[in-house]
C-alpha cells in the first residue's frame, strides 16, 4: 500500500495511491474521526482498515491533479547513519582527507554512528531546497528511510523489522563548507561539529514521494538505488551494501531511545556523493532520487545566496 500525503484544491490530506489514483481516506471513511495524516493512520494502527477502504472505493482522484507532500512532514524524531556504506566510507577518507575508519570486520569492532536533524529540514517532493547562508558546497545523499510504526524500545535485531511501517525515499542533503570557520580560532572537535552543522539547514531532507508500507517490501536489503543530478548518475548501489542493515540499526537506535509511530530512520549513503569528486551542486541543479518499489524523489537546489553568514569579522 502506497500512503500518500498530498494537496489538492487547496487543502491538504491523506490517501492511498493506487493504479487509477488516489483514493481520499477521510472522503471514504464510514464513521466520525477519520484520519487526516500518515501519522495519524501509523499512531492509531489502522493500516488494514485502510487498505480495505482503498481496495473497495471507487472514488478517485487523478493523481496529476494533486501535489503530493512529505509523507511525515514533522516527524518526532528524524535519526540519520553516518558511513553504513562501505565504499561512501573509502571514498571520504581516501579523496578527502577524512578518516572515517574502516576496518575489516565492521560489524564485529564498531557499532552504527547516529546523529539527529531537525525536523525542519523535511521538505517534498519537487519542493526547492533553500541553499543555506552559511555554506557554499552543497552536497546530497541518496538514503533509504524507514519509518517507525509502533513504539519500539530495547528490542533485538529479529523482531525489529516488524516495528517498521514502512519505506521512503530521502536525500540527506548536506552543507560542506561553513562560512563562519574563517577567522575562527580552531578547537577539538570543531570539524565535527562543521559536519554536524552541515545537516541541519531547513529543508535539507527532501522525503516522498509517498510511504510504502512494509508488507509491499519482501526484501528491504536487496533494493537498487540510484541518484541523478540533471540527469547524470552520480549514485548507483544497492541497499544489500549496508554495513548495519535495516533490522541492526532499529534494534540499536532502540537500545538508546524509544522510538515512536512516524519517527524516520535514514540508513545512511552509498559512494558517489560530491566531497569526494568535488562536483557540489549548483542553483537550478535538479536531482533525482530512486529506490525500486519506493518511487522517484525529485528536487530542485534553490539560488545561491549573494551574502553568507559570517559571524567572526
Amino acid at each position: 500500500m502506497k500512503l500518500a500525503a498530498y494537496k489538492g484544491d487547496g487543502v491538504e490530506s491523506v490517501g492511498v495511491l493506487t493504479e487509477k489514483g488516489i483514493v481520499d481516506i477521510p472522503t471514504v471513511w464510514p464513521g466520525p474521526n477519520p484520519p487526516r495524516s500518515i501519522i495519524d493512520i501509523l499512531s492509531r494502527n489502522i493500516f488494514a482498515a485502510v487498505k480495505e477502504l482503498a481496495d473497495n472505493s471507487d472514488i478517485v482522484i487523478p493523481a496529476d491533479n494533486v501535489k503530493l507532500l512529505a509523507p511525515i512532514p514533522r516527524p518526532g524524531k528524524l535519526l540519520a547513519l553516518a558511513g553504513n556504506y562501505g565504499e561512501h566510507i573509502k571514498e571520504a577518507s581516501l579523496k578527502r582527507g577524512f578518516n572515517l575508519g574502516l576496518s575489516d570486520a565492521q560489524k564485529q569492532t564498531t557499532v552504527p554512528r547516529p546523529f539527529l536533524k531537525p525536523a525542519t529540514t523535511i521538505i517534498g517532493p519537487d519542493d526547492k531546497i533553500p541553499w543555506p547562508e552559511y555554506s557554499e558546497q552543497i552536497d546530497y545523499e541518496l538514503e533509504l528511510a524507514v519509518v517507525i510504526g509502533k513504539r519500539t524500545k530495547c528490542v533485538e535485531a529479529k523482531e525489529a523489522i516488524d516495528c517498521v511501517a514502512g519505506y521512503t525515499i530521502a536525500n540527506d542533503v548536506s552543507a560542506r563548507s561553513v562560512t563562519f570557520k574563517n577567522g575562527r580560532a580552531e578547537r577539538p572537535w570543531d570539524d565535527f561539529y562543521d559536519w554536524l552543522a552541515g545537516k541541519w539547514a531547513d529543508g535539507f531532507c527532501p522525503t516522498g514521494p509517498y510511504l510504502v508500507t512494509a508488507d509491499e517490501i519482501s526484501d528491504v536489503q536487496n533494493l537498487q538505488m540510484e541518484l541523478k543530478v540533471n540527469n547524470e548518475t552520480r549514485q548507483k548501489a544497492n541497499t544489500s551494501q549496508m554495513i548495519y542493515p535495516v533490522a541492526e540499526v532499529v534494534s540499536f537506535l532502540s537500545f538508546l531511545m524509544t522510538l515512536e509511530p512516524g519517527d524516520i530512520i535514514l540508513t545512511g549513503t552509498p559512494a558517489g556523493v560530491a566531497v569526494a569528486t568535488g562536483r557540489f551542486l549548483q542553483s537550478g541543479d535538479t536531482i533525482e532520487c530512486r529506490i525500486e518499489n519506493l518511487g522517484v524523489l525529485k528536487n530542485t537546489l534553490s539560488q545561491k545566496p549573494t551574502d553568507f553568514y559570517k559571524p567572526i569579522a
